[in-house]
């Protein structure tokens, strides 16, 4: 459910690769009952904006330098727990750390499989509230 004052449910993107970014962003734009609320290139960064934007949901790149998003989910986790967080990730799940599923996220999807309809059915099946906007086409 989108939080007060928000029409829509608050996504933010976080992922060392810009480009990526920049097709999360649109997508999450052109998905009904969606917004990004913002993006952050680090891990780091993105602790430091979930207390500053409060989305709803997180988008979050399992490698990155620094401090991977494993270690990112865990402290969003005991921080945020309202806060719904997604793995992205371009390599197949086999070949991810099995922290993976440890970490506090929500679910795992492909980096590949990312598009409007992944967004409604990522929300659908692990948000926490109800969206039929989302469902609605543009």
């Amino acid at each position: 459910m989108p939080l007060p004052g928000r029409t829509e449910i608050g996504v933010l993107v976080v992922d060392d690769q810009d480009a990526f970014r920049r097709v999360a962003l649109d997508v999450i734009e052109a998905t009904p009952g969606f917004e990004p609320v913002g993006e952050a290139a680090s891990g780091e960064e993105a602790l430091v904006l979930v207390g500053e934007v409060s989305p709803e949901l997180v988008l979050m790149d399992v490698r990155m330098p620094v401090m991977d998003g494993l270690e990112t989910t865990r402290r969003l986790c005991a921080a945020h727990p309202e806060a719904v967080i997604v793995l992205i990730s371009i390599d197949d799940p086999a070949e991810l750390p099995r922290a993976v599923e440890s970490c506090g996220a929500t679910t795992l999807i492909r980096k590949q499989d990312f598009g409007p309809l992944a967004l409604r059915r990522l929300w659908a099946a692990h948000g926490k509230g109800d969206l039929r906007s989302a469902f609605t086409p543009r």
